[in-house]
């Protein structure tokens, strides 16, 4: 993963979403040491750090996607069909990703359209009611 992006993201989701981090040391680790270079996975990286500071747990067979601006913006992401397809496929129930590229609802799993990493920090804290602390 590259650490410029990571540090975007967690001053994204300090500056924009409230979310206070500084004061904790941050590590991520990618599965299989998987080099991971596309933007698309910056939400998935903001609702892993969320999950980690807040101790709230994703849901089981949720897809996560999009790439996260300075602005705090959501943008979609290319082959976003294809994406709730193959989650589809993989039995995935639930995807969260950028409204602004929404495509048609998939049979079988719900698309949870945001668009700013705020409406992250708030989709994660409806996860778990008042686990979220934000400053």
């Amino acid at each position: 993963w590259d650490n410029n992006r990571l540090a975007m993201i967690l001053a994204v989701l300090e500056t924009r979403a409230g979310v206070s981090i500084g004061a904790n040391d941050v590590f991520l680790n990618v599965a299989g040491g998987l080099r991971v270079r596309e933007p698309a996975a910056d939400l998935a990286v903001a609702a892993a750090l969320l999950s980690s500071l807040t101790g709230t747990v994703i849901p089981h067979g949720t897809a996560i996607f999009g790439e996260v601006a300075l602005s705090g913006a959501i943008r979609p992401v290319g082959q976003a069909e294809a994406r709730l397809k193959e989650a589809q496929k993989l039995g995935l129930k639930e995807a969260v990703t950028a409204a602004a590229a929404e495509p048609p609802a998939q049979r079988g799993i719900r698309v949870k359209a945001i668009e700013t990493i705020a409406d992250l920090v708030a989709w994660v804290a409806a996860q778990e009611r008042g686990r979220l602390r934000v400053a």
